[in-house]
């Protein structure tokens, strides 16, 4: 397994242009709720609030790097998992070049999202418009993202003890990792979905490189838009969109990555079941198994694990192949 020990300070990066957006959202309206006083800030005076009123919701962030100089026709679209943000695609939890760079060093224009209900996206009021979300605790994470088989509560600083021993994602920082996971909701997959294709209508035909529940939408995307992707790279999805597995045709050249130590849980064992069952149905799509090609230890996080550099450099050769 090899350690990619890179830094951010290694990879000097010269822009043309960067910036940000929100797109995507519409106006409601809340009539029934109690104005109050409320203190604001602990030595302010209270100030009188009232929920009634209008709100912004359903809005998505997105943040762009353009490289200097342009080498490429087609931007590059991040879309992050459940329960995190674009966060993940930027400086890996141990301090070295995340995806966005490496990818902005490769000569793409990277555009990095917060997903709607993510992040700097914002929120919708709840329980008025959301009913509360869900968290996951680092225990369920360590199991679930294949870190390990089991963390015992309360073992966070030693989850390295209980780690497989071969895990290529870097345990010592779980804790930085875990910092960055956000609360997620259950049942906004629609609005999700509406501004994803807002950006996509905004930056016009783009790959999506997506990651665990972003495959989920980059699938559904390109089954119903696929005149708006030219590309996808699926990073271990964490399921397939019914809207993809009821195509009669996959028009997109689709890259799908997983990574190792599947068989150590018995989930990912049905899910890596159900991708290649999907994929096998159609030409354009090629199901890429890191420990086939000599790459060991991944995890679901491919893009923060110690070897996400020759991962990237992988992805990078297939997306060099694609028709300009």
């Amino acid at each position: 397994m090899q350690n990619s020990s890179t830094k951010n300070r290694d990879i000097p990066l010269k822009l043309r242009g960067m910036g940000s957006f929100h797109i995507g959202g519409n106006v409601i309206e809340l009539t029934d709720g109690e104005p109050r006083m409320v203190q604001l800030t602990r030595t302010g005076r209270p100030a009188a609030i009232d929920p009634n009123g209008s709100y912004i919701v359903g809005q998505m962030y997105v943040q762009y790097f353009l490289p200097d100089p342009a080498q490429r026709k087609t931007p590059l679209l991040l879309w992050h998992g459940g329960g995190l943000t674009g966060a993940c695609w930027e400086t890996t939890p141990d301090g070295r070049v995340g995806f966005r760079d490496i990818f902005l060093n490769f000569g793409w224009d990277v555009y990095v999202s917060d997903a709607v209900e993510r992040g700097r996206a914002g929120f919708a009021p709840i329980p008025d418009v959301w009913e509360p979300p869900i968290s996951q605790t680092l225990e369920t994470v360590f199991e679930r993202f294949r870190f390990g088989k089991h963390l015992p509560n309360g073992e966070t600083a030693r989850a390295q003890n209980f780690a497989f021993e071969d895990i290529a994602f870097p345990m010592a920082s779980l804790e930085k990792f875990a910092a960055q996971m956000v609360p997620r909701w259950t049942k906004t997959d629609d609005i999700i979905m509406s501004a994803y294709i807002e950006e996509l209508r905004q930056t016009g035909p783009a790959i999506v490189m997506a990651h665990s529940q972003g495959c989920v939408f980059a699938l559904e995307a390109a089954a119903r838009h696929p005149e708006l992707i030219s590309a996808l790279v699926l990073l271990e999805p964490a399921a397939i969109s019914h809207f993809a597995i009821a195509a009669a045709e996959w028009p997109v050249p689709t890259l799908i990555v997983l990574g190792d130590l599947i068989e150590e849980n018995a989930r990912w064992v049905k899910m890596r079941e159900d991708i290649r069952n999907f994929a096998g149905n159609f030409p354009l799509i090629e199901v890429l198994s890191l420990p086939d090609h000599g790459i060991y230890g991944n995890s679901h996080m491919l893009m923060m694990d110690t070897n996400s550099a020759e991962v990237a450099e992988i992805i990078q050769s297939w997306m060099a192949r694609l028709p300009a």
